[in-house]
């Protein structure tokens, strides 16, 4: 079950090429390697983070008859997911934006205003709903599980960003119409790419 999770996650569910969430910071990004993996590390680890604890909050707090443990079954509080998941997820960002300052002036420079804009990348948000819709059809039982699923779903968006970054560097030295230059190209490759992940819709684990 949590192989089968981690595998969906990176590959066949990839925030990028299956659902293009967190497009912005992808494509605004993806113009260095070196920056490409310090962005993508920053979001791998808000996910790893957000989608458990928002795992909790949910489960515990949240949704439909999660406070029957303290004698509330009929309260239903899940009208508050969305800005309590908001709310998570932009107190983690404000502690990777002050961690990689502190450790990385370099990183923080060359990153610029796309790390405090994590806070609003829908990958991130998009793992906690998706987190959410495992929830409530059952797919997703435990924290462990969540934390597998925020680990893939951060890896795929890494490894989404790090290959678009090898390449746009190798187009640095091709022939490619003034038109198509800059965010043209990214978005054909992205599509082509996108395709190509598409081959990973076949495994049964």
């Amino acid at each position: 079950m949590e192989l089968n999770l981690f595998i969906r996650s990176i590959f066949i569910d990839n925030m990028v090429f299956a659902f293009f969430f967190g497009m912005c910071s992808y494509i605004a990004v993806s113009k260095s390697v070196k920056t490409a993996l310090g962005l993508g590390a920053a979001v791998t680890f808000v996910q790893v983070m957000t989608v458990p604890l928002n795992y909790l909050i949910y489960t515990y707090l949240l949704k439909p008859g999660a406070l029957a443990w303290c004698g509330y079954e009929n309260v239903d509080l899940s009208f508050l997911t969305f800005i309590v998941f908001i709310a998570t997820i932009a107190a983690f960002v404000q502690l990777v934006e002050m961690i990689v300052e502190k450790f990385s002036p370099t990183l923080y420079s060359q990153l610029g205003i796309f790390l405090p804009l994590i806070a609003v990348n829908c990958a991130i948000m998009g793992g906690s709903l998706f987190m959410q819709q495992k929830v409530d059809a059952a797919e997703m039982t435990t924290v462990w599980q969540s934390i597998i699923y925020g680990l893939g779903s951060g890896l795929g968006w890494w490894l989404a960003i790090v290959m678009m970054a090898a390449i746009r560097e190798k187009t640095n030295y091709s022939h490619i119409p003034a038109a198509l230059k800059g965010p043209g190209i990214a978005f054909i490759i992205t599509g082509l790419m996108g395709i190509a992940f598409m081959i990973f819709s076949g495994i049964q684990l």
